[in-house]
């Protein structure tokens, strides 16, 4: 059985604010612009030749790694976080998993070939993008992919009876770990071939990032149940944020513009697209358990979250200690209750505003890019990301 057949199999079973942002512009989607989220990969994906999801799940789903498939089949029955992670490989079309190597490929595209100037090696470009180009995109998918299932260690110190046996938990954090590391010595090994300081530096730099941004993610809610958000305010938010969400595709759309031989300031354009496009989206993740017609599907959210944050901005610490003590039920947190008191607050309309802000700021760097169909598959992403309603 092929690993892809396994996931498949396997996905079927059980189960105060601040004041630049009170008066924001938004460019607003154009009539033209695709309205839904799926439309919008679907098309991008056609500009650069061929769909995004060959890139991570090419290395995920080959024969190498069906033997790891297999042993993750013996954790059916519990609640380890790696059952979902491998679900979501395979079906996570709304919020696509391979994003960040589309926008990669697109802004690669959009740039198109430096001015006379071209990669040191005699790299093959198909449908506008360099060989090279795609590789770094590929490599880009397998860090984050590798991040992504390192997430799913349990702390074993933590588990309830209801989780599953204690010998099955531990054969799944023992999973995990050679699962991820097996997708980050592979992204390492690409990375070598690619046979550029520069480039190598910055993914490097970028790896560094996201282990600092869950470091400090964890420690964070290192409580079982909390209680509280740590005092931290948006602007460190931000800071946390980039590091965790946004350092990867920033740096590895400016290694796109560096593999091509362009100038520095192309170079900064792309990263800051990469930046604020991936903060936007991280915002638009935050706010989905706020916004959706049906809520039942998230009993929880992240008390360190966007809307969350922005909210005890506006109330003060005090007054959002005070509303976490009133939705304490027998000693645990009321999240439905606690969610319709945010939503009632600013902090929603004020992440929401936030998002857009950012994604005025991605269109704003691609204002730099020659008009193409690569750019516009760039805007529509930011459009998407930025719709809510």
């Amino acid at each position: 059985m092929s690993l892809r057949q396994l996931l498949l199999r396997l996905s079927g079973g059980q189960r105060r604010c601040p004041r630049s942002h009170d008066t924001i512009s938004w460019r607003g989607r154009s009539s033209r612009s695709p309205a839904h989220w799926n439309q919008v990969v679907s098309e991008a994906e056609k500009i650069v030749g061929y769909p995004a999801s060959f890139m991570s799940l090419r290395c995920l789903l080959s024969d190498e790694l069906s033997n790891i498939a297999m042993q993750v089949r013996k954790l059916v029955g519990t609640q380890h976080p790696l059952l979902s992670t491998a679900r979501g490989l395979v079906h996570d079309s709304r919020h696509n998993l391979q994003l960040r190597g589309l926008v990669v490929l697109l802004i690669s595209k959009a740039a198109g070939p430096s001015a006379g100037n071209s990669p040191s090696q005699n790299y093959d470009m198909v449908s506008g993008i360099y060989s090279c180009q795609r590789s770094l995109a590929e490599i880009t998918e397998l860090i984050h992919t590798a991040l992504i299932v390192h997430r799913g260690i349990v702390n074993l110190s933590e588990l309830n009876s209801s989780d599953g046996p204690l010998k099955d938990m531990q054969f799944g954090n023992k999973i995990a770990i050679l699962s991820g590391d097996f997708l980050l010595a592979n992204a390492c090994n690409g990375l070598a071939l690619l046979q550029n300081t520069k480039v190598s530096e910055l993914l490097a730099s970028a790896l560094m990032d996201l282990v600092q941004g869950v470091y400090q993610e964890n420690s964070a809610s290192s409580a079982k149940e909390p209680s509280t958000t740590d005092d931290i305010g948006i602007s460190t938010w931000k800071e946390q944020t980039f590091l965790s969400h946004c350092a990867l595709l920033a740096k590895s759309c400016q290694a796109a513009m560096e593999l091509a031989q362009h100038d520095a300031a192309v170079q900064g354009m792309a990263f800051q697209y990469g930046k604020h496009m991936a903060m936007s989206h991280k915002i638009h993740s935050d706010l989905q358990p706020f916004i959706k017609d049906k809520t039942s599907d998230s009993k929880t959210f992240n008390l360190n979250s966007a809307p969350v944050v922005l909210h005890q901005e506006f109330l003060g610490r005090d007054v959002w200690i005070k509303q976490i003590g009133e939705a304490q039920e027998k000693g645990r947190l009321d999240y439905t209750k606690l969610r319709e008191t945010i939503k009632a607050g600013k902090g929603v309309t004020s992440a929401i505003d936030l998002c857009r802000y950012h994604g005025n700021k991605a269109l704003e760097a691609l204002e730099s890019f020659p008009p193409s169909e690569a750019r516009s598959a760039l805007e529509n992403i930011v459009f998407a990301v930025t719709r809510f309603s």
